[in-house]
C-alpha cells in the first residue's frame, strides 16, 4: 500500500515541478533552470542525508557503472519536460510522458532489462498501451 502512496505522490509532484520548471525557465533560460533545480535537490539531498544518515557511499564502487549515469538523465528529463510542456501544453505532455514511462518499464520488465526480473508480457498490455495512445490523440487534437 505504501508503494502505491509513494506512486501517487511521485506523479503528482512530477507534474507540478513540471509546470513550476517550465514557468521558471520563460523567465530565466532553460538551462538556468535546469541549473537551478539540479542545484537545489544536491542541496536538500545533502540536508536529508546529514540528518538521516544510513547508506554507505564506499558501496558505490561495486555498482555498474551504467547506474552512475542517473544525474545525465535528471538533466535530461528535466529539459526535455519544460520543452514539451512549452509546446504541446500541460496535459498532453503528461499523458505523453506516462505512455513513454509505461512502455519503457514495461520493456524493461518484459526484457528483465538492468537487473530486473522478466515479467511475462501479453496482448491485453498491448491493446492498453494502444488505447491510452489513441486516447492521448484524441485528447489533443479532438478536444
Amino acid at each position: 500500500m505504501i508503494g502505491f502512496l509513494f506512486s501517487i505522490i511521485a506523479g503528482i509532484t512530477m507534474s507540478v515541478q513540471g509546470v513550476f520548471n517550465t514557468r521558471l525557465s520563460e523567465k530565466i533560460g532553460t538551462w538556468q533552470t535546469n541549473v537551478f533545480v539540479q542545484g537545489t535537490a544536491l542541496i536538500l539531498a545533502l540536508f536529508i542525508l546529514l540528518i538521516f544518515k544510513g547508506g554507505d557511499f564506499s558501496n558505490i564502487k561495486q555498482v555498474n557503472k551504467l547506474y552512475l549515469t542517473g544525474g545525465i538523465l535528471a538533466v535530461i528529463i528535466t529539459f526535455t519536460v519544460m520543452e514539451g510542456m512549452k509546446i504541446i501544453g500541460i496535459t498532453t505532455a503528461v499523458a505523453t510522458i506516462l505512455v513513454a514511462q509505461i512502455v519503457a518499464a514495461a520493456l524493461i520488465d518484459c526484457f528483465g532489462v538492468f537487473g530486473t526480473c522478466p515479467v511475462k508480457f501479453d496482448i491485453t498490455k498491448i491493446i492498453g498501451f494502444i488505447t491510452m495512445l489513441v486516447g492521448i490523440i484524441i485528447f489533443k487534437y479532438k478536444g
